[in-house]
Parts: structure tokens; sequence; C-alpha cells
């Protein structure tokens, strides 16, 4: 049996075992539904700040520096999009990830944090979920020579939830927690108690927060599959020329039983307004 195969198995039978009985509200806390009344921000928490080096997002196409016209409005278009579907399900939680690696998922989930955070209404987490290649500290210019932490030190039990949690600077209504230690064992680090902990408190921060996580490819790793419980949906991002017909096959399959956002088409070279389109490197 493969890894994806059992990963299915484990899947269907952490859904059976945590399934509500009937009339029964799920167990898992959810968070409250994205609205577009203006939310009471006195008492939102104030994180450890940190500031960006616009020539880094410039160098890694990362908003607010992009400049590209079509990529500008394909993000908006995007966000709308997004923001429509999580309202009309009351979702406020998902994962950004592809069918195998290469086909820009970390920097779509950057950038649609940035879009999404750039609504005036909308307050965004983003958490590097990639234990096995994090990536996202890396596009931002950050790293932990200054004594940073990151997800996996909070995991491993070295850091608390403030430690490894970061306001830019110059990006309003947006919250980070990087990682900068990639592990082995990342599957069971996500559904291990300290995990459940950390989604409860991203949970009760704000009532309009939108949560991110940046998961791996799920052809690569188990560790979508792992996480589903905790997720509302998941946003699959795809790149022309490099997604095969045969992995959207397999991811087809393995994704079946989540709640599927939308697709992403990536590096897509069809010019159409009609459409929208994610811009990757």
């Amino acid at each position: 049996m493969s890894i994806i195969e059992e990963a299915v198995r484990k899947t269907a039978e952490r859904h059976q075992r945590h399934a509500p009985a009937p009339e029964q509200a799920p167990s898992r806390p959810r968070l409250r539904r994205v609205h577009s009344a203006p939310v009471d921000t006195s008492s939102a928490r104030r994180f450890q700040p940190v500031s960006l080096d616009r020539a880094v997002l410039e160098e890694n196409n990362i908003l607010p520096q992009v400049t590209d016209p079509g990529a500008l409005r394909s993000y908006k278009i995007l966000r709308t999009r997004l923001l429509r579907r999580l309202e009309a399900n009351q979702w406020h939680s998902f994962a950004v990830t592809g069918a195998t690696a290469g086909e820009g998922k970390t920097l779509t989930a950057i950038n649609l944090a940035m879009a999404l955070a750039q609504e005036s209404n909308t307050w965004v987490f983003l958490v590097d979920l990639d234990l096995q290649r994090p990536k996202v500290a890396d596009y931002l210019g950050m790293n932990n020579s200054l004594g940073q932490r990151g997800l996996t030190d909070y995991l491993l039990g070295d850091a608390t939830f403030d430690q490894i949690m970061y306001a830019p600077s110059n990006i309003e209504r947006l919250a980070l927690i990087p990682n900068f230690q990639a592990v082995a064992n990342a599957s069971d680090l996500l559904t291990s108690p300290k995990m459940d902990e950390l989604v409860q408190s991203l949970e009760a921060e704000m009532p309009r927060r939108i949560v991110i996580f940046d998961m791996p490819p799920v052809l690569a790793a188990d560790d979508v599959l792992a996480f589903a419980p905790q997720l509302d949906g998941l946003l699959m991002v795809v790149a022309e020329g490099t997604t095969s017909r045969d992995a959207l096959r397999g991811a087809k399959q393995v994704l079946q039983e989540m709640n599927l956002l939308g697709v992403v088409l990536n590096r897509s070279e069809t010019q159409d307004e009609g459409a929208y389109y994610s811009y990757a490197r």
C-alpha cells in the first residue's frame, strides 16, 4: 500500500471517529462567519513587529511590490471570488497546496494573504505549514539569525505562541507564522496536541481573521490529509507546463472527500480577460 493510499485510509477512519452524531453539531470549534460588518480591533493582540525588505519582496514577486497590471488584477479577482466562497459556506480557514512540487503554491499563498489583507475589513493569518520544505520565510527575506523562532520550535515545545507570531510593520491586518526548521516526522506533528493548541489559538484571535496554511503538495506527502480535519477547505494550485494530467487525476482521488474552494492556474500564457490567473516564477 502506497503512502497516499495509507493516508487516505487513515483520514477516512479519522473522519468516522470524529463524525458527529445525528442532529449534533461538530465537536471541533469553528471560527465565526466571515461578514462585511466592521470589526472591533481594540482588543486585538499585538504581535512582535518585523520589517520586510521591499527589495526582497520585489525580487521574489511578492505583493505589494508587484507592478505587473495583469498579476495585480488576477489577485484582486481571486481575492473577491475566494471571499465570496468563504462567506457562502461560513468557512474561515483553508490550505493552499498543489499536486506536485514546483507549481507555485507558496508564492500563491503569500500573495493571496497579502491581497486579502489589503481589503480594509479582512484580517489574515499566514502559516507556513510545509514542515518538510518551509519557504515562506525565504520568500519574505526573514531568517532566524537574530534569534527568531518559527512553527517547528513551537511544535517541539521550544517556543510560545507569541514568540512565533510576527506582524509585518508595513502591511496592516496581516500576521505571519514562519518556519525555519524542516522536520522528517511532519504528519505526526500535524496531528499532535501542540498543533491542536496552535489551531485553537489562531481561531480565538479575531472574529474575522482568515487563516491560510501553506502546505506541501498532496502527492508528495500525507500532510494535507493528516491535517484535513482542521481545515474548512482547500485551494489547489496547478501550473501550465508543469502539472501533468496523471498528477491531477491522482490529486483528485486523494482530495475527493475535502472541500475544494477552487483551482488556481499558474503560468498560463493564455490571455483571457474573463478568467483569472495567478502569477508565479
